[in-house]
């Protein structure tokens, strides 16, 4: 895909770097003309020097071919600016960097098909790391209707030895789970397990959940033997 992104700060390098280490074509826009040097030497990415919302610029870097724009500029109101000059342009995919809330519904308004709002993210992340120590990644879908965990398997765990077909129906499981992915050790992929996988000690297993069963799963999958 060709991903053209607003923006080269710190946000804006990084993702450019993930993205081309996926096989991306990236080109990237800034005023800063340190920061597009940066881009394109040290990064080896295409970098227009100039204003993310000048129409001439846009065109110069190729918003009319892109497959997706990614606003991350320092200020909404600039961000809001480039959503819109990239719906103009056809941009099937933009996405956008939201700092203060009240920009979510002229983001919408204006194209944006995703809006990732920095401030939740932060706050939500540290949320978790105080309200559940014991869960090494989690995500929220649907308006937090849905929660994705992923919780290594304790090696005392009243679960190791059995089966995901036996766990599912033990009848202090929470109803509603569903063990979606699991990794024996850490060296090996994730795979998508089946009822006849068996849990081994120290592994890790990705699940999926209501957030009002999130400490009944918890201490269900880390209840000992």
């Amino acid at each position: 895909m060709y991903v053209l992104i607003g923006g080269a700060g710190l946000i804006g390098l990084n993702l450019a770097q993930n993205l081309l280490n996926l096989g991306h074509v990236i080109a990237l826009i800034d005023i800063d003309a340190t920061a597009c040097r940066y881009a394109r030497e040290q990064m080896g990415v295409m970098a227009f020097e100039g204003s993310a919302v000048s129409t001439e610029v846009l065109i110069e870097a190729g918003v009319r071919k892109a497959d997706a724009v990614v606003a991350v500029l320092h200020d909404d109101a600039l961000n809001l600016a480039m959503v819109a000059l990239a719906k103009h342009y056809g941009v099937p995919r933009i996405l956008v960097r939201m700092s203060h809330r009240d920009f979510e519904q002229p983001y919408r308004i204006a194209g944006a098909t995703s809006i990732i709002c920095t401030t939740d993210l932060v706050v939500s992340t540290m949320a978790n790391a105080i309200e559940y120590p014991q869960v090494e990644s989690m995500m929220h879908f649907e308006q937090d209707q849905i929660e994705v965990l992923k919780l290594p398997i304790p090696a005392n765990s009243q679960i190791i030895g059995r089966s995901l077909a036996d766990i599912a129906q033990d009848a202090c499981f929470p109803q509603g789970s569903l063990i979606i992915g699991y990794q024996a050790h850490p060296h090996e992929d994730l795979i998508i397990p089946n009822g006849n996988t068996v849990i081994e000690a120290d592994s890790t297993v990705l699940m999926v959940t209501k957030p009002g069963m999130l400490h009944g799963m918890i201490d269900f999958i880390q209840e000992c033997s």
